[in-house]
């Protein structure tokens, strides 16, 4: 008896400790399924006083490309300057010279492992480097420079297999603040926002680059990564360009239904958001100019209508990060207000703001936190509540409860110092990724990994 009990103890145990020793990846922007939700078990309950410990910093170069952490590895895009000054006026292109980078680093220790780059001027504005996080699937690296370079690389030994110039191949005009669609792979394509006479999305072969089709002309392709949604029992590829949000069957590019919504400066940005709701299975989109409107996506065949549209004191217009959907309320910064902003989905009423998560006490517009939800809520938390991890703008890592009643911090560290500027303040404008127990972020000059287990 006594040997039967030692046996289901060890088995108990063994299966705690492989549950414990899960890691998962974060292999693309916004994370294994592209929903900012931090999935792993063992992660820290709150950040202390002191902070959670940094496990180690290195040296990057300019850019706001966040990283992609894959296979113990981390790859990370950036811009190594050789001449010209970055001046941050909105609508004006800053001309550099220099290289565009792609690193491939130890996750652990933080050592590169191999490195690509490419000379690439630039001329574009808020020009500090590329604006894309690689996409990393089935041994291949996937990476989108500022000026349209797009480089498929085997993961392990950073051999280029094939490439595309976005310029030269689509006649896409480069937008002003650069290529900005995170490289989307679906099933055996590579799905990425281009731009052109009727190319505003093309699909390649993941593994040879071989154009497999196009879809879409549209004034400005716009910066809005390509979004794959499930609704009408099918699978849909979102394309949001700076007319249309429009969706398309993503093994044909044909499509399936299209809405206007047309935000200012073609800065369609966000991600769609897709949730179910009281009111059925809905979308949101917003972008600068108080532009946003909830759908409600048809159940029977693809289609969408208008459930309600943001007007200048409700809903929540999102810039530089992509809000969540949490029951029915919606969690996301303004663009105009500077602050992270409750908002019911019901009518897009506005339940609270607080800046304390973006700008601070330097109010200002655009203030940006990025938001990534832990996938269950933990003991001892309130019905209702959504465990997030923030980054700010001034280079704060923040752990709160969010609810429809309040904003309620569990901790923050100052992780990096802000390098960049918007409107004469400082900000740090970078998604973090989030895998191994392990959080990596990185401004103009570092990329940091903090060790965020239990």
């Amino acid at each position: 008896m006594r040997a039967l009990l030692f046996t289901l103890t060890c088995v108990a145990w063994s299966m705690l400790l492989a549950s414990i020793a899960r890691a998962d990846d974060w292999p693309q922007w916004m994370g294994p399924r592209r929903d900012a939700i931090w999935r792993e078990a063992g992660v820290a309950a709150a950040i202390p006083a002191a902070g959670l410990p940094v496990k180690w910093r290195i040296d990057v170069k300019g850019g706001y490309a966040g990283p992609a952490v894959a296979g113990g590895r981390v790859y990370l895009m950036d811009y190594d300057r050789r001449a010209g000054e970055v001046s941050n006026a909105p609508n004006d292109r800053t001309l550099l010279t220099g290289n565009e980078r792609i690193l491939c680093l130890d996750a652990t220790t933080g050592k590169v492992l191999w490195k690509h780059e490419y000379d690439c001027p630039y001329s574009i504005s808020y020009a500090a480097g590329p604006r894309c996080t690689p996409t990393v699937a089935d041994g291949k690296v996937y990476a989108l420079g500022a000026e349209g370079h797009l480089t498929c690389l085997d993961a392990a030994s950073g051999r280029v297999l094939w490439t595309k110039d976005f310029q030269k191949d689509y006649s896409a005009p480069v937008p002003i603040w650069g290529f900005c669609g995170h490289p989307l792979v679906e099933g055996d394509l590579l799905i990425c926002l281009v731009g052109g006479p009727g190319s505003v999305a093309v699909a390649f072969d993941k593994a040879t680059g071989v154009e497999r089709w196009r879809a879409l002309t549209a004034s400005e392709s716009g910066y809005c990564p390509p979004t794959i949604i499930e609704a009408s029992g099918r699978r849909q590829l979102v394309i949001w360009d700076a007319d249309n949000l429009s969706a398309l069957d993503p093994a044909t590019g044909n499509v399936l239904w299209s809405r206007p919504l047309k935000p200012m400066y073609g800065m369609s940005i966000m991600a769609p958001q897709v949730s179910d709701t009281k009111q059925g299975r809905v979308l949101f989109a917003s972008g600068i100019g108080r532009v946003g409107a909830l759908f409600r996506l048809a159940a029977d065949a693809p289609g969408a209508e208008v459930a309600w549209r943001g007007t200048p004191k409700s809903a929540v217009y999102c810039a530089n990060s992509t809000p969540f959907i949490a029951g029915d309320v919606l969690y996301g910064c303004d663009c105009d207000t500077g602050m992270l902003t409750a908002v019911d989905l019901t009518d897009g009423r506005r339940i609270w703001e607080t800046a304390a998560a973006t700008t601070g006490d330097r109010r200002g517009k655009h203030g940006t936190a990025f938001l990534v939800r832990e996938a269950a809520g933990r003991a001892g938390d309130p019905p209702g509540t959504t465990r997030t991890w923030l980054f700010s703008e001034t280079g704060d890592l923040i752990l709160a409860r969010l609810s429809p009643e309040k904003y309620q911090e569990l901790g923050r560290m100052h992780l990096l110092d802000p390098t960049n500027e918007c409107f004469g303040r400082e900000v740090v404008w970078s998604h973090p990724a989030f895998a191994g127990r392990c959080i990596f972020v990185r401004n103009d000059r570092e990329l940091v990994c903090v060790d965020a287990a239990e």
